[in-house]
């Protein structure tokens, strides 16, 4: 099944894909709304989507079709290959990514690695989201090492509590919470208060 609302790229499409003769078109959508209705009615072995859509976007799309459709297969088709962009989309349950301006013979590798069973990433990418990976549990593991209390300092300073503040609100001395920041400090590989704010942000460590 295909999912795009620009004709010329869906003739593209078919006429690329019906050179396989195992391969069958069984519909196309050309809005989100649409592309949903389609599926529920079809239940295609896969689908082929395209991010950029009227009414419901494509990302919408994928993540109401992944939670109705635990094994549901999806490759999305993007202009976007920014590193973010595609973590966004593989985090969504995308099965695979093939860039719009690779929608050549790429596609057949694509669809057949994601028939089988697999993810389909380019070396490129697949590569940055290991690494991104593997970033993310060093952060993890890293702040698995503040204590209790540490964390309750955490949060404070992040709010933008003042020392004295801190040990207001906590009950302790000025001194037990400077001794509580260095050692937060001192964990995270940080040295100013600034960077643990950004930090904590980007890596949604705590819920402010």
């Amino acid at each position: 099944m295909l999912v795009d609302d620009h004709a010329i790229l869906i003739s593209g499409l078919k006429l690329l894909l019906q050179k396989r003769t195992s391969y069958q078109i069984v519909g196309v959508a050309d809005d989100g709304y649409k592309a949903l209705e389609l599926y529920d009615k079809l239940e295609p072995d896969i689908l082929i989507l395209d991010i950029s859509l009227p009414g419901m976007d494509g990302l919408q799309v994928l993540n109401n079709i992944r939670a109705r459709y635990e094994h549901a297969k999806v490759i999305v088709l993007t202009m976007y290959e920014d590193e973010e962009y595609v973590s966004l989309i593989m985090g969504a349950g995308a099965s695979g990514y093939v860039p719009k301006v690779a929608v050549d013979e790429e596609l057949y590798s694509a669809i057949d690695t994601v028939m089988d069973g697999y993810i389909y990433l380019r070396p490129k990418e697949m590569t940055s989201m290991i690494k991104n990976k593997q970033s993310e549990e060093k952060i993890h593991k890293m702040y698995s090492t503040i204590s209790p209390r540490e964390k309750e300092v955490l949060q404070l300073i992040v709010k933008g509590h003042s020392l004295t503040e801190i040990a207001g609100e906590l009950r302790i001395s000025i001194k037990t919470v400077d001794t509580h920041k260095t050692r937060i400090f001192n964990k995270l590989n940080i040295t100013k208060k600034s960077e643990l704010v950004e930090f904590v942000f980007k890596h949604n460590l705590i819920d402010i």
